[in-house]
């Protein structure tokens, strides 16, 4: 069971939605990418996962999805939203690790250390935008400050396992592309890549 509540922030009304755990040692808040909100399928995956494990998941709609915008704003607005709702996320007395997908993971990283996050969990972190490697965001990925996991598809366009700058490891989702999504003659289902996602966060969590 999930619920849902409105945080207003100076960029309008943000949406938290909260998956609770029964005996939770740990809220982990998830934000969206820039194309899409929390049905992405590994956001919800983890929602669904998590929760047996004593993680308590809020998924986090950003203030432009709640209004029904098409576009996302500019990053600082992304991160002065991020901001104003953090209290919500550590109202329930635990430690909160903070990440996203796409996004929502730059938000988390760039945020992480003023916010007092105990790590960032960044999924799809778009490296570099596709077939443009020099203009790498690693910066943002290094600069964290506190523990980081991230999870990349095999096939992402917007940065490949193999192209992260020494010092991190991601785990790799053999075949995903950048929504985790793999190819039907694949040799791993999308339930079983799903699988190796929710696991590998569980295990780091």
């Amino acid at each position: 069971m999930s619920t849902s509540e409105l945080v207003p922030t100076p960029a309008g009304a943000a949406r938290i939605t909260w998956y609770p755990a029964e005996r939770p040692h740990t809220v982990l808040a998830l934000g969206h990418g820039a194309g899409g909100g929390i049905e992405a399928r590994d956001l919800q995956a983890l929602a669904d996962a998590l929760p047996p494990h004593g993680v308590t998941v809020a998924l986090v709609e950003q203030p432009w999805r709640v209004a029904g915008k098409k576009v996302a704003p500019a990053p600082k607005t992304l991160d002065t939203a991020w901001t104003a709702l953090w209290p919500a996320l550590t109202r329930p007395g635990l430690p909160v690790v903070a990440g996203g997908r796409s996004a929502g993971a730059r938000v988390a990283c760039r945020t992480a250390a003023d916010l007092g996050a105990k790590a960032v969990l960044a999924l799809s972190f778009p490296l570099h935008p596709p077939g443009k490697p020099e203009k790498s965001r690693a910066d943002e990925l290094l600069g964290a400050k506190v523990p980081v996991l991230v999870v990349q598809g095999g096939r992402d366009p917007f940065g490949r396992p193999e192209e992260f700058p020494a010092g991190v490891d991601p785990v790799e989702v053999p075949y995903g592309d950048h929504g985790f999504a793999v190819p039907k003659k694949a040799d791993v289902g999308q339930e079983e890549a799903l699988r190796r996602l929710t696991g590998a966060v569980a295990e780091w969590l």
